[in-house]
């Protein structure tokens, strides 16, 4: 497929076939996306092919956690887990928000589950002390998980990337024997999904960018 073609036609895939994803297409999918950049090339990043069912279903009951919160800041009106507010539901009832399928379902329906890390001795992380939520280390890892979606898309795959079971982070370390060094940065459900979409809604260029400060005017050409 055409690059761009890629690019625009790569989705958050979470519903998928009963078709497998045979470990010598995952190994050119990887093979491929390892070619991501990393702070001084220094490759940070390990990635765990997860095909057990009862490791994937501890996977999607760790994840509940986290969908609890996102579900009930939803229904509230708030943007879920963002690093600036505190959540507006009570912890009493976001424990007793019913979770959608759709957050635990890729964990049991795609083909594979890959769970991406990153050994945190190695990563830059430049806002370490700045006053708010660290985010420059996710630079070293994020372009090869992306990589990954490319790539499965180029290979007539999909999947999505999810994060709901960080919240529970030292349970999802010691079920997958994660070193202390190592932080999760995303779990990657793959299969072949059950519809391909070709349109995708996203802002314009006007919308994302501007010239020279963040209130600059709208960039065009």
């Amino acid at each position: 497929m055409d690059i761009y073609d890629v690019m625009r036609t790569t989705f958050a895939a979470r519903s998928y076939t009963d078709d497998p994803l045979p470990d010598d297409v995952l190994e050119r999918i990887l093979d491929n996306a390892r070619f991501s950049p990393s702070g001084g090339n220094r490759q940070g990043a390990h990635v765990i092919v997860i095909r057990e069912h009862a490791t994937r279903q501890r996977l999607a009951e760790l994840s509940m956690t986290g969908a609890r919160r996102y579900t009930a800041q939803i229904a509230n009106g708030e943007s879920p887990w963002n690093p600036l507010h505190e959540p507006g539901p009570s912890a009493e009832q976001i424990a007793a928000t019913d979770v959608p399928a759709q957050f635990t379902a890729p964990f049991l329906e795609a083909a594979v589950v890959l769970a991406v890390c990153v050994n945190l001795e190695v990563v830059a992380a430049m806002d370490q002390h700045l006053d708010r939520i660290g985010v420059i280390s996710g630079g070293s890892v994020y372009p090869l998980v992306w990589n990954i979606l490319l790539a499965a898309r180029n290979e007539g795959f999909g999947g999505t990337i999810s994060t709901m079971p960080v919240a529970e982070e030292p349970r999802v370390r010691e079920l997958l024997g994660i070193p202390d060094t190592y932080a999760l940065a995303a779990f990657v459900p793959l299969g072949k999904p059950t519809k391909q979409l070709t349109k995708l809604r996203r802002v314009s260029v006007a919308e994302l960018a501007t010239r020279e400060r963040f209130d600059g005017e709208p960039f065009e050409a």
